[in-house]
């Protein structure tokens, strides 16, 4: 019998919720949670043990959740390792990317995700990744697509994704044909002339990168928008904004405020949001801009700041977020922009915002904790964060969180200052 090991996050797991997300990695035996449903219906093989692992702590703590991987199987050596399904969640999603992209060089490993979770392309080329529906209400279907591709991974069968209906690779395989290239060539060209149905044999991939706008050069004059996709409202939420999967996005007068603390709150229904409701401005840090406005360090804070949720947002909503704020800033003449992102989805929402705005000519930097969701998606200034639930903060630091929050904000105003050709990273000097 061959044998299989499970990827869990502790929801799944069975650990608890939100508030056991920074859960270390633990091996158990059997399967637990889904794997239970999917070793069930798999003939070919057994779940023998499950790996459990918090979404924040994978994200947070990437190299000692991978090393943890890499031990696990060296110690076990499974003939095929199962993720998820991460359905849109990012942060479980990027954890099974992370088992993936661990293994890509041991083994085999299969998982399940929506198509616009973030973590599809960091992980199509090294595993095979079922399409699912949005959400876990679907999960019954997910395992169901599941096991045939298991099956056939473990029998060492061929695969295909038009046949077996997981996600391209974007591998160029070769294949035998009765006719010639020019041929099939000339066939194709008479059935686009002829608005005919066609498939082309060699499909492109779609490059979404945005020219980096020119950096400011005088900060000491310059305006800075604030804009979050943390869920940040004032109390009462006025607007009803969405605590997932936002329709919206709102904005606020915030000329006559130092901070956003005492006044506003998160409705983000994807962090715990406990630290952001003590503090708003450990999530979005009109404080720290406010300072640098006092410093002379920058010429102000714009009047307005943005907001929206990002948690579930669809990809096609964010874009459409980013080009109606980004138009607002650059009509007003904004000279830079700070964009601050929580969670996976979160991250991929604010960072798909950010190229909408830079599309105006306008510099902005991404803070984000999941910095490889930013980079995949297309941000050119990034700006590393510390935590999910707290990204410029860090309540447990007390006494000196105030120096970590001026590092943090302060590298990101130098962020918008550099010239960069392409996604960068900007990580403590």
């Amino acid at each position: 019998m061959k044998t299989v090991i499970y990827y869990l996050n502790q929801f799944f797991g069975q650990i608890g919720g939100e508030d056991k997300a920074d859960f270390k990695p633990q091996v158990v035996e059997g399967p637990v949670g889904p794997a239970i449903e999917f070793n069930k219906n798999l003939e070919s093989g057994e779940v023998t043990h499950t790996i459990i692992c918090g979404d924040n702590y994978f994200n947070e703590h990437e190299d000692i959740a991978k090393q943890f991987i890499m031990e696990t199987y060296d110690e076990l050596k499974p003939d095929l390792v199962v993720a998820g399904p991460a359905f849109n969640a990012g942060r479980y999603g990027m954890a099974c990317a992370g088992v993936a992209n661990t293994l890509k060089d041991k083994t085999t490993v299969l998982t399940g995700m929506y198509e616009e979770n973030p973590a599809v392309e960091q992980c199509r080329l090294h595993s095979y990744i079922v399409p699912t529906g949005d959400s876990a209400a679907t999960m019954r279907k997910a395992i169901k697509n599941m096991v045939p591709i298991a099956e056939k991974l473990l029998k060492g069968e061929e695969i295909s994704p038009e046949a077996d209906g997981y996600f391209p690779q974007g591998r160029r395989l070769t294949v035998f044909s009765e006719k010639i290239g020019a041929r099939r060539a000339v066939d194709l060209m008479l059935k686009r002339l002829n608005n005919e149905e066609y498939e082309t044999e060699l499909p492109m991939p779609k490059f979404d990168k945005v020219e980096p706008a020119p950096p400011i050069t005088n900060m000491k004059e310059a305006v800075i928008a604030l804009v979050t996709t943390g869920g940040i409202v004032p109390e009462g939420n006025p607007d009803r904004l969405q605590s997932a999967s936002a329709q919206k996005w709102v904005k606020y007068d915030v000329s006559d405020l130092d901070e956003l603390k005492g006044t506003f709150i998160t409705v983000h229904g994807g962090f715990d949001p406990v630290y952001c409701n003590a503090k708003a401005d450990r999530v979005a840090p009109l404080d720290e801009l406010t300072r640098l406005t006092k410093e002379g360090k920058i010429g102000g804070v714009f009047k307005y700041f943005y907001a929206t949720t990002g948690t579930g947002t669809s990809v096609a909503n964010s874009e459409k977020f980013g080009q109606e704020i980004g138009k607002e800033l650059y009509e007003a003449g904004v000279d830079g922009v700070i964009m601050t992102s929580t969670w996976g989805t979160c991250t991929r929402c604010g960072a798909t915002m950010v190229k909408e705005i830079e599309k105006f000519g306008i510099p902005i930097v991404h803070m984000a904790t999941i910095t490889t969701i930013s980079e995949s998606v297309g941000a050119n200034r990034i700006v590393p964060t510390v935590a999910i639930p707290y990204p410029v903060g860090d309540p447990s630091l007390k006494s000196k969180e105030d120096h970590l929050r001026d590092e943090l904000v302060e590298r990101a105003i130098r962020a918008l200052s550099t010239d960069v050709a392409s996604p960068t990273i900007f990580k403590k000097q």
